[in-house]
This record gives C-alpha cells, structure tokens and sequence, in this order.
C-alpha cells in the first residue's frame, strides 16, 4: 500500500497535507522565537504603546481573514514597500510564495500564541522570580532558567495551538498564497477544491483526517494547559 492510495487518498492530497504540517512547524518555530518575548515585554511594559500593540497582535482574533489576507497582499505586492523592498533583494514577490504563506501564518496565528504566554508567564509567581534575582542572577539567567521552565506547560499549550490553528487556515492562505501544488496548496485548499469538483466521498474522508488531527492538537493543548493551571 503506497502513500498514494493509502485511506484511499490520492497523491496531491497527501502533498497538500505534508506542505500544511511543514507550513505549520516553520510558522510556530517563529511564533516561539517572537511570540515569547513580545509577551513577556507586553506582561511587564509601561509604555503607553503596549495597550495598542496588544491590540494589534489580538486583531486576527475578530478581523475576517479575508481583510487580513487582503491587507498582506497590498504589503506583499511588488509595487509598493514592503513588497517591493523583498522583490529588489530576492527578484519575485512575496505572493504566491510559500515564504509569503509563513509570515501571514505568523500574523494570523500570533495572538493564538502569544495570549497563552502571557497567562503561562504571568502564572509563575513573582517572588521566585525576584528570590533568584536577589541571589544576584542576571535578568537573561533569571528568564532562561526560571521563569521560562516554570511556564513551559502554558508555553507549550500555546504552540501548540498555534500549530493547530495555522493547520486550519484558509481566507489568508487562499488570497496569499492561492493554490499552486506543492508550493501554496495547503490542506484547506485541497479540501476546498474536492468539494468544488463534487469528490465528496474523497473530501470526507480527507476532512475527517483533518478533523482528527486538530483534535489530537486541541486536546494535547487543553490537558497542558490543565496542568499548567495545577497547584504545585
């Protein structure tokens, strides 16, 4: 049984799968790498610009992802910074492009990231954070060392969900990315078109892998964050 027939899903299927898994591993690999620190300065700022870039990371939460897809598609053009700053040092644009597709995954999935930092940080107590800075550890070895593993369930619900929630994307990577084989046609796309070719058999057995695997993802991130939660 090869990977071409196997749940009877054809090729272009498991392709499509494959690049949504690699989509989403990239995405949430930079979610980490931004999404930890801008929590903790938005935990810990008080600068007046904190409320409104709170509120910005937060947007994709109630915006239609169309109007984000549509926004990224003017900033990606080549006709206009910073699309075309990207095209002068690469040679083509950032549409249509599987980098394209990850830094609006980035944009879209950052708040499903970076809101459950923020409770996994804010829920280490205080005062063992300032024990071990009173102790004379430096700031970094106090955020390495500490307060990151301390947090680490929390974190890991909320990479998790990123993860899950950029598997599922479909207006942003539809208008950023539209639906070339192995470069943009992630999984929501080819489920899409099966539906619009009339392959329901095919489309469901596709849409029930997808559903069982983002609900694997859901509940690894609800039973992390249950004992994130847990008295120690």
């Amino acid at each position: 049984m090869t990977a071409e027939t196997f749940l009877g899903l054809p090729g272009p299927l498991w392709q499509s799968l494959g690049l949504t898994v690699e989509l989403a591993a990239v995405t949430t690999a930079i979610l980490a790498a931004l999404g930890l620190p801008l929590a903790h300065w938005l935990n810990t700022s008080r600068s007046r610009a904190a409320p409104v870039i709170e509120t910005l990371v937060a947007l994709p939460l109630v915006l239609p992802p169309t109007v984000i897809g549509f926004y990224l598609l003017i900033l990606f053009s080549p006709s206009r910074p910073p699309g075309s700053w990207w095209a002068a040092a690469t040679g083509h644009s950032l549409a249509f492009t599987f980098t394209g597709l990850v830094m609006a995954s980035v944009v879209y999935s950052l708040p499903f990231a970076v809101q459950p930092f923020q409770a996994a940080l804010r829920a280490v107590p205080q005062e063992q954070l300032d024990a071990c800075a009173a102790h004379g550890a430096p700031p970094w070895h106090v955020w390495t060392r500490v307060h990151l593993p301390l947090a680490s369930r929390g974190i890991a619900a909320g990479l998790t969900l990123g993860f899950a929630h950029t598997l599922g994307e479909f207006g942003v990577v539809l208008m950023i990315g539209g639906s070339i084989p192995g470069v943009t046609k992630v999984a929501s796309i080819a489920l899409y078109d099966q539906v619009q070719s009339l392959n329901y058999e095919t489309a469901h057995r596709f849409a029930a892998l997808l559903l069982g695997l983002s609900f694997a993802l859901i509940l690894a991130a609800t039973l992390l964050r249950r004992r994130s939660q847990r008295p120690a």
